[in-house]
């Protein structure tokens, strides 16, 4: 076939390797970074250690009040999926360790650094990214038709409850032929008038440009539109995760348009004319989703990422 279903992680399976992690003892557990290291093909220490200081960005030492929580603490305080993507690397570490740590949606910068999933991609130094709801955020496309072969049209499904959300959506909706958008939530939206079916990421890929909007943080599609054959249609992102969206580059990983979507339909154009340049975008981004998937690296990453915080805070 040349294409096949497309569908999210398999979120029962996520759940039942992260609860058997969380309850193996963390007494079991040994920590050998330099093993990991020479088990990964072609390690690149520049580039894997540029990826370890732009997600730990702290560069002095520095120290956490005595009243701060343990990771123990964390583990009787806690539970969810943030907790459970966070404590898969922080088991490693002496579970006495002080760490720091707000979970969900953030958007402001901590006042101590801290573990967090999303930060402003300025002026961010205390906020410390580790990978969580991984299981939401970090789906990649597997298999995909070429864009040649794809509809002239961008599409959108999502829920439309922020201002800049409803700001586009008072702007596109059943606006043109070659912008198909919607809010799939029906019963939970404030503006049913937006309301469409919902459309699967299979559906959404037969389709040349997807746009990601960011919602409270950041847009959730980002990462497997960027790894499928469509072309990326976003703004300039304010904030960013594990996967580094202030590092993207607009006009080579994405289409860039305005703040206020005023340019979205001069893009659609010119992308439809241009197809060269499109595909080129799109291997573009594909190959900067390439250093994502590897396991081991990811794995390395993120213990390096816990082992500086404890270091720089004396803790090791």
């Amino acid at each position: 076939m040349k294409h096949l279903f497309q569908s999210r992680n398999n979120r029962l399976l996520y759940f039942i390797k992260a609860h058997a992690r969380r309850l193996y003892p963390s007494s079991l557990l040994s920590l050998d970074l330099n093993k990991l290291q020479q088990s990964i093909d072609s390690f690149d220490e520049v580039a894997l250690y540029e990826r370890v200081n732009y997600y730990n960005k702290l560069t002095s030492k520095f120290t956490l009040s005595s009243s701060e929580s343990s990771i123990n603490d964390m583990r009787k305080a806690e539970d969810g999926i943030y907790f459970l993507d966070l404590i898969e690397y922080a088991r490693y570490f002496s579970q006495e360790y002080k760490l720091p740590y707000l979970f969900g949606d953030i958007t402001h910068v901590p006042d101590i650094p801290s573990i967090v999933k999303s930060r402003p991609v300025s002026d961010n130094t205390n906020s410390i990214l580790i990978n969580m709801d991984k299981v939401r955020h970090f789906y990649f496309v597997k298999n995909d038709i070429e864009f040649k072969n794809k509809q002239n049209k961008l599409v959108w499904r999502g829920s439309v409850s922020q201002e800049h959300r409803v700001k586009f959506m008072q702007k596109y909706f059943n606006h043109s032929p070659l912008i198909d958008v919607g809010d799939f939530s029906k019963g939970r939206s404030p503006n049913p008038q937006w309301y469409v079916p919902f459309m699967s990421i299979n559906q959404q890929l037969k389709n040349k440009f997807i746009l990601a909007i960011e919602g409270n943080d950041v847009a959730t599609n980002t990462k497997w539109i960027m790894s499928s054959n469509s072309l990326c249609f976003m703004t300039k992102p304010k904030y960013e995760t594990w996967f580094m969206e202030g590092q993207l580059i607009p006009g080579f990983h994405y289409v860039l348009i305005k703040d206020d979507y005023s340019d979205i339909e001069q893009k659609i154009d010119y992308y439809i004319d241009n197809t060269s340049e499109a595909e080129e975008i799109i291997s573009n981004a594909q190959r900067y989703i390439s250093q994502f998937r590897d396991n081991k690296v990811e794995d390395w990453l993120h213990l390096k990422v816990l082992e500086k915080y404890f270091r720089l805070s004396g803790q090791i």
